[in-house]
């Protein structure tokens, strides 16, 4: 009987009689409760299933027959069980009711779950998925206004005032555009010769060197200049130096000179290393700046020059030289003569196509992407002597080394991009065949593709227009100055994150300046993110010049890390046998470990002390590159084939 005696009970009038409902879902028999709560002054109304609100499994449910069932609803169906999750969900709403209004967050649009929860989720899941909510909640509050305080703190429009003694300076600009051969670096560095005060920067430490001897070679007024050289991972300091050559990465916007020389200048487009340029422009304390480079910068010139009222003069210099494209491919080995230049894109090509060629009998210089500066002034100069009659190389040769070339030879038209395999971009395959025709030693310059398909691809190459580079959108990379800013108004620590909030957070008024970080940076930040190691120290371990692709290196460069987060120093031991015992790629790679260790020496001189000695075994790691190549090339050329 019912309580009321009204006549036979049943577990669903059960239910009813005590303010609950039975309900028979797909999986599970349960039991909800409905009421109203009342917290902090609000009701609350609710349905849910309380702690032991699910009875059986369909199955169960009918196995148990009319009497079991009953039974089974009486015993979890009764006042006190009401009364728990009544006391739970009071407790529950007043918590949220709190933590909502510290947060400033509307409570009912979060306690309304309560009342329309799904039918099959128990009271305490019910809980945690509001929880999540509000946590949620929060962060996307505490997001917002952290995105707001970031956009607040830097505004990218005023990124060229950030550069203090260009911004007082009354500079102009003096654009040498042109193609390989025109004589545009050969004129900036004459005017910079003839400054009293001059600053080169340079896209390679290849090229830094090489216009650091050109200007100490230099006898302006009879005189000799006195030059410093300052790349990341050297320095060469000279007493009272009038001159530097750098790297663009190491401009120092501080220090006044009369001329600036910006070579590359269509670099300003390069998607990893295009902010340098940026800055360089930006920054370079020099009354007079040159920016040397390829036509299709123009329009990106003119945009900054009018951005930063600076005015400018454009030159537009015509090649030297005639580039002719040869009548048909090369096609056979034999084909091959002194002056050619040979061009693969891999290492592997490159060594490949050296063995090749040196056993039909050529002397041969090497140059690749992986080789340290110095071996390559050092195969370079083997090749202007004569005593190599062929240069093979990849597109490392198209920046930088004045080479006497009479033919440039593409054994390919396809390039792997870090992606996927693409063909060559023409403005890549100009600035390749530009090399061909080197004026005053040659009268004109060829161009021809090994086989058939490269020689047509070349081809067409050649008759493509250039398009010009964006007049907008110019890189931006962080400084730790900008990363502090965003710190200090957000409290965050963790690298990547301030990485994301530069890249997405800060204030962009009209995208002419436009935020940027590299994927490899990104990558060893979020895995600095896990020592314990200052904003600072991370962002300098970030930008370690180190290859993350090859595991050795990227070992070396993680151990680094760890021992900088112990607080350890990182010496370097002389170990006179290490060098004997490697091949060609592991001395290569014992040649940037060295000269990655120099350029932290510079940063974290209290760590990584060994400064001098890193120099010295880079230095040592060098000659026993370009003495492995000699071998390797005299070997060659003693098994040589007989000509077919």
């Amino acid at each position: 009987m019912t309580p009321n005696g009204a006549g036979p009970d049943t577990p669903e009038l059960h239910a009813q009689n005590f303010g609950a409902e039975l309900l028979k879902l797909e999986g599970s028999v349960i039991v909800r409760f409905s009421g109203i709560a009342e917290a902090g002054g609000l009701q609350v109304p609710y349905a849910l299933v309380p702690r032991h609100g699910v009875l059986a499994k369909p199955s169960k449910w009918r196995k148990l027959g009319p009497e079991g069932q009953l039974e089974l609803v009486r015993e979890r169906v009764h006042p006190e069980a009401f009364e728990e999750l009544r006391r739970s969900v009071v407790a529950f709403a007043g918590k949220i009711l709190a933590e909502a209004e510290d947060a400033g967050i509307d409570p009912l649009a979060l306690l309304n779950t309560l009342a329309d929860a799904p039918a099959s989720m128990p009271a305490p899941q019910v809980f945690e998925r509001i929880e999540q909510r509000l946590e949620h909640a929060v962060e996307r509050q505490q997001e917002e206004r952290h995105a707001a305080l970031t956009r607040e703190s830097i505004n990218l429009a005023e990124y060229p005032a950030s550069f203090e003694m260009a911004r007082r300076l009354p500079r102009r600009f003096i654009a040498l555009l042109g193609p390989t051969n025109s004589g545009k670096t050969h004129q900036a560095m004459e005017a910079l010769i003839k400054a009293k005060t001059g600053l080169y920067l340079a896209p390679l430490r290849l090229l830094a060197l090489e216009n650091y001897e050109r200007l100490r070679e230099a006898r302006p007024h009879g005189k000799e200049l006195k030059v410093n050289l300052i790349t990341g991972e050297e320095r060469r300091i000279t007493e009272g130096a009038t001159h530097v050559a750098s790297t663009v990465e190491m401009l120092d916007p501080r220090t006044r000179v009369d001329v600036a020389v910006i070579d590359e200048i269509q670099m300003l487009a390069d998607r990893d290393r295009g902010a340098a340029w940026t800055a360089a422009v930006c920054g370079a304390p020099a009354g007079v700046v040159y920016l040397v480079g390829a036509l299709e910068a123009r329009r990106a010139i003119e945009a900054l020059a009018e951005r930063l009222e600076c005015p400018l003069e454009v030159h537009v210099l015509k090649r030297k030289a005639p580039l002719t494209m040869e009548a048909g491919p090369v096609k056979k080995l034999r084909n091959l003569r002194p002056g050619d230049a040979v061009i693969a894109f891999s290492r592997r090509d490159v060594l490949m196509w050296r063995d090749m060629i040196a056993e039909q009998g050529h002397s041969v210089a090497t140059i690749y992407g992986n080789l340290s500066p110095e071996v390559r002034q050092a195969q370079a100069a083997r090749f202007r002597d004569g005593s190599a009659e062929i240069v093979i190389g990849t597109d490392a040769i198209a920046m930088g080394l004045n080479l006497p070339i009479e033919r440039i030879v593409m054994t390919t038209y396809v390039k792997f991009n870090g992606v996927e395999e693409e063909e060559v971009p023409v403005a890549l395959a100009r600035q390749i065949a530009g090399r061909a025709g080197r004026f005053g030693v040659h009268e004109e310059g060829f161009v021809a593709g090994y086989d058939d398909d490269t020689h047509q691809v070349m081809r067409s190459l050649l008759k493509e227009k250039i398009p010009p580079i964006p007049a907008s959108g110019f890189a931006v990379a962080p400084s730790i100055e900008h990363l502090h800013r965003i710190s200090s108004v957000t409290g965050e620590q963790a690298l990547a994150r301030l990485f994301k909030r530069f890249v997405h957070n800060i204030d962009v008024p009209d995208g002419f300046f436009y935020p940027r970080i590299t994927d490899e940076q990104m990558e060893r930040a979020m895995w600095l993110d896990t020592l314990a190691l200052s904003v600072a120290e991370k962002f300098t371990l970030s930008l370690v010049p180190i290859s993350s692709r090859i595991p050795s290196l990227h070992q070396v460069w993680e151990g680094w890390a760890r021992s900088l987060a112990k607080r350890k120093s990182c010496t370097l031991q002389r170990d006179p046998y290490e060098m004997s015992r490697q091949n060609l790629q592991e001395v290569e790679d014992t040649c940037r470990r060295y000269s990655a260790y120099a350029w932290l020496s510079f940063r974290i001189p209290e760590h990584f002390p060994d400064g001098e000695l890193a120099h010295e075994l880079a230095r040592q790691a060098s000659e026993r590159v370009d003495a492995m190549l000699q071998a390797q090339n005299t070997a060659l050329r003693r098994r040589q084939k007989p000509s077919r």
